[in-house]
């Protein structure tokens, strides 16, 4: 059993998998002021509550799109397990072929989402990562990597729009009962929910329109589930996604 561990922007996602089987995902605030034993304590209690014996964990693999925590986690992991764990980077074996500017600045997150895409759904294959940031990543029908787009992340925009005005209030993340709002608050989530999936509906299609043929379309990211069921195009919805592309990496690495 391995311990898999995403650090992205707002959330760290952490998940233990064994022979392919991700025994559990869960998400913890990501936070740069604390410290390595804090997150010792984090990464316990969830070892505890899934009853898991840490002598059952073989190794670990971090991915990371926040520098300063990475060795930090690094050094909580360390201790926990007293192995230093692998951290997806330079010199790390992913078998992807990335065919963009400067491979360099593609960000680990989306080399791992992209690796268990190719190996569980295959290629051509899309893949939207929605977090802080919106991610969309394309990998061709000759297995490329060829590039993707940003988008601002479903909550930016909704803190942005309240926070630039004064008579909008801050509302849960759900769907109205219909497109078009009766009041303030519907009006606001028909904008954020249906507004988000229709974006993705437009930009899936004219990712289909550049490539001259369709692919399968996959989406993780802890916003995904909010989003995706009111897209109008057939995507497949994957909450495990990137712990099982650490997975496949670290079997890539430590096994060779």
């Amino acid at each position: 059993m391995i311990l898999a561990v995403d650090i992205g922007n707002t959330n760290i996602v952490i998940g233990c998998i064994e022979e392919e089987r991700v025994c559990f995902v869960e998400r913890v605030s990501t936070n740069q002021s604390k410290t390595e034993l804090e997150y010792v304590v984090e990464f316990r209690t969830l070892f505890e509550l899934y009853r898991i014996d840490m002598e059952d964990i073989t190794g670990s693999i971090i991915s990371s799109v926040v520098p300063p925590l990475n060795n930090i986690v690094k050094a909580a992991l360390e201790k926990l397990f007293h192995k230093t764990p692998l951290v997806v980077g330079p010199g790390v074996k992913t078998g992807l072929n990335i065919l963009m500017d400067n491979p360099g600045q593609l960000g680990s997150d989306l080399v791992v989402n992209a690796v268990a895409g190719l190996h569980y759904y295959g290629a051509p294959i899309i893949m939207i990562d929605m977090g802080t940031a919106t991610t969309i990543s394309v990998v061709d029908d000759k297995k490329n990597y060829i590039g993707g787009m940003i988008l601002p992340g479903v909550k930016v925009s909704l803190d942005s729009l309240v926070n630039r005005t004064s008579q909008l209030p801050r509302i849960s993340l759900e769907a109205p009962k219909k497109v078009i709002g009766r009041n303030t608050i519907d009006c606001m989530k028909s904008g954020i929910v249906m507004g988000q999936a229709a974006c993705l509906d437009g930009m899936i299609e004219r990712i289909f329109d550049e490539l001259g043929y369709e692919a399968p379309v996959v989406a993780t990211g802890g916003l995904s589930g909010s989003i995706v069921p009111y897209c109008k195009r057939k995507i497949v919805y994957d909450n495990e996604l990137t712990l099982k592309g650490l997975d496949i990496i670290y079997r890539k690495n430590v096994e060779s």
